[in-house]
Order: structure tokens, then sequence, then C-alpha cells
């Protein structure tokens, strides 16, 4: 059986055939297989509907059913110029007028014939199950300047089930996307006035995100960390030290001209806490140190790019660096690793893709050695956590080896989360030191971390791993009290009160609507508990207890309900 890359891109040849049968004046571009499915950018006379969809999938059907044989061909590029110049398929004539080969290769099942390297399935018969997807514009080349084509996308998998799994995960992703649930859910907006990419939080986001920074911060003093704080801005003559202006600047925001001197807002947290290292002598016997920071910085990102919360152009990163001796660093690269897995499992994530990568072949700055010395304290570190991890040679940074980590979600859903980085570059350019053992000066070892990513990616993260149905810990609201009618609102307001006090995020809803109203409204906003409160729960101090997930659970006191929740919440439920 064909490979699915194979089979997804002969697919794309077969719904370019079905379209030129139900479109003659067609003009191809190009139809490559991508990652879960194929599409084709095509210059058509007028833009497809959702029922195109359907017509070009039936007529895909009648091909697959033909079994048409895919046959491969060589002509000269001047025959093949002429060939596709003849149709007047003018992409292609571009695509052979930039090709090296002088003997490009033809693909021609049935009617439809494509340049084309290759492969394909033996005949049209061979490919699985499929689905056209949506329409989308695409530029050709990419080129505003150029031609809108139009980007029928598909996909295909070997069996009927397997793409049943995947059309329904798609589905559900669409019910998932934050960009959707951030705003039904109240948790935080985008502005224009604002500026795109720059995030609202709102008073419900803001609480998750208080709930996440909490957690962090304990957890991080737990691992011997210290929490720094500094400033949004910095004068260009750091920037110009860390080498940003020289290798970043398309991604910063233009210089502030204040009192002659330039100021920049920071894209990134390390050059002060570099400065920081550098406000006293450092001893061997101060190492490691340990700073972390909830930094928030800005980074320019072209509209185009901006996605809900997961690429923006301000965010809070939950930065961290360690400066360390060269016989410090596997154990710190474990503890480093120690810390994520247990923050990932306190979110709810368990599994994870882990990614190794070493020193590129030429362009790196170090010695070989540290690098290899570095590069193994990383390989050791994975390995001792019983992870099993991909390498990938040649593909860390410039400036050092390092561990990329990508969370899989509820739907299976990788997501680039944590890096942990080691610098052989800025010590190198801010001249640090210490001093060991020998009374000499050495150079410290740098390792840039960040756990979660940042916070925007994070939470965006989180939204649709639960479907923005937070674990009780983390939830914006925990419980909210219902009165049944007027006279119970000061029940349920005191109620939430003594919630409150014990560190519950408890809320009335007080407004004049029948109880199934509110009840319906709670369950909408995901909330996890719902206490009804009437005449009997008044005067016997109780509560009607309602779970999001369980349905009605009875009466109980209101100090028992605290203690439940209390209990749920410091277990991480």
């Amino acid at each position: 059986m064909p490979d699915l890359e194979t089979m997804r891109h002969s697919a794309s040849h077969v719904m370019a055939e079905a379209v030129q049968h139900l479109f003659p004046e067609a003009k191809f571009g190009i139809g490559p297989a991508i990652e879960n499915g194929f599409y084709y950018d095509i210059d058509l006379p007028r833009p497809l509907t959702p029922e195109d969809l359907e017509t070009i999938e039936a007529e895909m059907r009648k091909i697959v059913q033909e079994n048409q044989p895919f046959q491969r061909s060589e002509m000269s590029r001047q025959e093949a110029r002429d060939f596709f110049s003849k149709r007047g398929q003018l992409y292609k004539v571009e695509i052979i007028d930039q090709l090296e080969d002088e003997s490009p290769s033809i693909y021609q099942q049935g009617d439809f014939i494509d340049l084309c390297r290759g492969p394909h399935v033996a005949g049209s018969g061979e490919i699985g199950a499929f689905k056209l997807l949506s329409v989308a514009g695409a530029y050709w080349r990419g080129d505003e300047s150029r031609p809108m084509l139009q980007r029928i996308y598909g996909t295909t998998f070997r069996t009927q089930q397997e793409l049943d799994e995947y059309l329904w995960r798609q589905e559900e992703a669409k019910k998932r996307d934050h960009r959707r649930l951030g705003p039904e859910l109240d948790l935080f907006s985008v502005s224009e006035d604002v500026g795109p990419g720059l995030i609202l939080w709102h008073p419900k986001g803001g609480r998750v995100r208080i709930a996440i920074e909490e957690f962090w911060r304990k957890a991080h003093f737990g691992a011997g960390y210290e929490v720094v704080f500094t400033p949004h801005v910095g004068r260009g003559e750091l920037w110009q030290t860390s080498g940003h202006l020289d290798n970043y600047m398309d991604n910063m925001y233009p210089a502030m001209e204040l009192e002659g001197q330039r100021y920049f807002v920071k894209p990134m947290n390390c050059p002060f806490h570099i400065e920081m290292y550098k406000t006293r002598l450092r001893s061997y016997r101060d190492l490691p140190l340990r700073w972390a920071e909830l930094g928030t910085v800005y980074r320019f990102e072209r509209s185009g790019v901006l996605h809900g919360l997961l690429r923006v152009r301000g965010f809070t990163q939950d930065d961290a660096h360690i400066f360390c001796r060269p016989d410090q660093i596997e154990d710190e690269v474990l503890g480093a690793l120690d810390l994520t897995l247990y923050l990932f499992r306190s979110f709810g994530f368990h599994e994870y893709d882990v990614y190794l990568s070493t020193r590129p072949e030429d362009k790196y700055v170090g010695d070989p050695a540290d690098w290899d010395k570095a590069t193994e304290a990383l390989r050791q570190a994975v390995t001792k956590r019983g992870l099993a991890y991909q390498i990938d040679e040649g593909g860390g940074a410039f400036y050092g080896p390092k561990i990329d980590i990508k969370i899989k979600d509820a739907l299976g859903r990788s997501w680039q989360c944590t890096t942990i980085q080691f610098d052989f570059n800025l010590p190198e350019r801010f001249d640090l030191s210490f001093v060991g053992e020998d009374g000499k000066e050495h150079r410290p070892y740098m390792v840039h971390r960040a756990l979660l990513g940042s916070l925007e990616r994070f939470f965006a993260i989180l939204v649709e791993h639960y479907a923005g149905a937070f674990p009780i810990w983390l939830a914006p609201v925990q419980a909210v009290v219902i009165p049944i009618a007027d006279r119970h609102l000061e029940y349920a307001q005191q109620s939430a009160r003594r919630l409150g006090a014990a560190g519950l995020r408890v809320d009335v809803d007080g407004r004049r609507e029948k109880v199934n109203f509110k009840i319906r409204e709670a369950q909408l906003q995901k909330i996890p508990y719902m206490l009804v409160v009437g005449d009997r729960e008044l005067e016997s101090g109780m509560a009607a207890v309602r779970s999001r997930s369980q349905g009605d659970l009875g009466a109980r006191p209101l100090e028992e309900i605290q203690e439940m929740l209390l209990a749920q919440v410091a277990n991480k439920e």
C-alpha cells in the first residue's frame, strides 16, 4: 500500500483532473501533499461554492473508480514549455522557466497532464477515503502583487474510519477554538483600536491567569529559583551588545528617542538578567543562580501571521536564566526538566514529543568541547527521565544546543511550549565571569529556559485542551450561587462571601430569571458547580449542589461544600 504522502499528492492530481472536467478553462498552479492532506492552487473563472466542492468530489469518485494509471514521461524543457503554453497553462510555463532540470518529468492520469516530480500511486484506484474541506485565497507565489488563485484543500486516509476520525477531530477543534471560546466565556478580546496582536485580558481571563501565575511562582520557589523583575524598555547600547540590533531588528519595534538616547521595548528578557549578574563579583560558591521572570516582551509580527493568542505581538514569557559552572550543567538541566514535567502534569498534560537539537556543522559560537558537554547533559537528562526523544542533527541555534518539548492535548495535537537552551554567545558578548576555586576568572554557562512558553499561548492551549471547561482549580468561577427567589438573595450572597473568604472564586446569579435558565447559563459558561438555594436551604444552612459533569449531587451543608471544593482545588482537579 502506498504511503500517505504519495497517496495525498496523487489525490491532488485527481482533484485537479475533476476540476478540469468541470472548468475546462482552469489554469493550474501547484498541488502538493501537506500534513494531513493536500491542496491545489487553481485560477478559476468564478469563486467556488460549497456546492462546487461536492460536485468536484463526485467527479473525483468517478476517476478513482476508473483506476486510471499514473504514467510518467519526460520532455525537454523547451518541449514542456511549448506543451503547457499551447494549453494556456501559464503558471506551469513560469515554473518551467525557473527549473534547472533540462528534462522535467510529466505525469498523466486520464486526460489530465501535469508537470510534476512525483512520485504517485500506480493508479487512481489506490487512493483511499477522501474529502474536500475548504477553499481559500492564495496569491500566486505568495506575492500580493500576483494573481489571487483559489486554493482547494482536501484530505485522504487509507480507510473511511481513519477519515471519519480525522473529520471528527477537525469539527471538535472548531468547537474548542480559543478564538471562539474566549469571547463566549468573556476571557479576553483584541481591539483594533488598541492594535492587532495585543491582548486584553478580561476579569475572568485574569482570574485564570492569576491562578496560573501563583502556581508557577510557588513551583519555581520550590525548585530553588528566585523571581526577578525587569523594565519594559532598554537603551540601544544594551541591544547592540546583545546582538539584537544586528540580528533581530526586523522583529523589534522602532526606537524611541529620549534625551538624545535610543530606547527599545524589549523583545527578550535575557540582557536584563545578565546586567543583574554583572552588578557584583561572582564566586564559584554563588553558582548556580536561577532567576525567573514573568516578563512581558514585544515582538513585531506581520499581521498576516497573527493568530488569536497563539501568535501575538505582546506576550508574557515564563522566562528564566540559569548561570552555572560547567560541572553543574547536568543537574541544572535535570532540574529544569523535572520542573517542566511537574508543571505539565499539574495542568493535565501527560504526553510529550521531545527533540534534542545539536551543533550546526559550520556557523556556531563557542568551543566544540563545550557544545559536546552541554549536548551530553541534555541527552543524559531526557534519558534519565525515561523520555523518548528525537535527535535534530545540526538543528541547534548558532549559540547552543537545546531541548524542545511539545505537549499533546486532548485531541492529540502537538503544541510547542518548552525550550531549554544553552547559550555560549551572550556570556561572551557581555564578558561574564566568576571566580573559580583556583582564584582565576572563568566563563559561566548560561541556560535560557521557558517552560510554559508564553502565558498567552499556554492559555490558548488550555482553553482548547479543556474546551473551555477548566478543572476547578483553574476555573475563573468555581461555583455560582443561584437564589430561587428574591427573598433568597441575601442568603446566596452570604454563602458566596463565606466560600470566597475560604479562597474560592464564587459568584451570585441574582437576576430575576427562572432557576432552570440560570442553570443553563452556568452550564454554558462551564462553571464547575451550581449551588441552588431556596427556603429549605436557607433554614438549614445548606445548598443544593449541581455539578457541571455529574449533575445533581443533592443538598449539602455549606461547610461540607467548602471542604469538598477546597480539596478538589488542592488536588488540582
